[in-house]
């Protein structure tokens, strides 16, 4: 089963992106790196808790 996830900018901290995961296949957190409109760049996102 698939889960829901947010990620969120290791910048400035604003929840961005929302996307789903594999829990059984994925253990750890994803960091994908993605463009942030607050920080105007492409930064590392981060799952959030």
């Amino acid at each position: 089963m698939r889960e829901k996830v947010i990620l969120v900018c290791s910048e400035c901290l604003s929840r961005n992106y929302n996307t789903t995961k594999n829990k059984s296949i994925s253990k750890e957190r994803l960091e994908l790196n993605k463009y942030c409109p607050r920080c105007d760049k492409h930064t590392i996102h981060k799952e959030s808790k």
